[in-house]
């Protein structure tokens, strides 16, 4: 006996899309930094700093790496809690713990650090939410060396100018033509770090 047999394709449904490969995480942005270059003037800063974030427990480890092989080990920062909501008394860096005071007698608008050899900077800290133009302004004028203006000046000043369109566009106009933004009016030295009244540094 002959039995025919049907032939029947067995319908498949495609096959699920494979998940997507993990993407790897993004390396961290480096620090926004610019140095004072190395003159025997003595000015008020060492540079400026341009943080993304107000949080010190994620900004300063990047800082401190950038500032590595030029300064060496980083050992403390003091702050002004006025601009920092929160300030840890440590930070882990690379290699080491940073350890971070805070004093209400220092500038706002600045941030000091010290390394294990008793060596001291100090650095403008741009505020995060500045717009890049007004940043690089503020950066490239707390690194003239032998400059006195303050950190505090230095914000101040950018404030005008933010406010004055008028006197920003002369102001950029100046530069095109081989201006300064800042004149070199001399120097003033800084003073140590000292035990100051109000802070802690532990």
């Amino acid at each position: 006996m002959i039995v025919a047999l049907e032939h029947t394709t067995a319908a498949t449904s495609p096959a699920p899309p494979a998940p997507p490969a993990p993407s790897a995480a993004a390396p961290p942005r480096p620090a926004r930094l610019v140095l004072t270059p190395k003159t025997t003037l003595a000015g008020q800063l060492d540079g400026a700093w341009w943080p993304r974030s107000r949080d010190l427990t994620a900004e300063l480890p990047l800082l401190i790496a950038a500032l590595a092989e030029p300064w060496g080990r980083i050992t403390r920062v003091t702050v002004n809690p006025t601009r920092w909501p929160v300030i840890p008394h440590t930070v882990p860096v690379a290699g080491h713990t940073l350890h971070v005071g805070w004093f209400t007698e220092q500038d706002p608008d600045k941030l000091i650090l010290l390394s294990y050899t008793v060596d001291r900077w100090d650095l403008l800290v741009v505020p995060p939410q500045t717009a890049p133009a007004a940043a690089a302004r503020l950066m490239a004028a707390a690194s003239v060396p032998g400059s006195v203006l303050t950190a505090g000046a230095l914000i101040a000043a950018e404030a005008v100018i933010g406010r004055s369109p008028d006197l920003r566009n002369r102001e950029d106009a100046w530069e095109s033509e081989g201006g300064a933004r800042i004149s070199d009016i001399g120097s003033l030295a800084r003073l140590p770090v000292g035990p100051l009244s109000a802070g802690a540094w532990w």
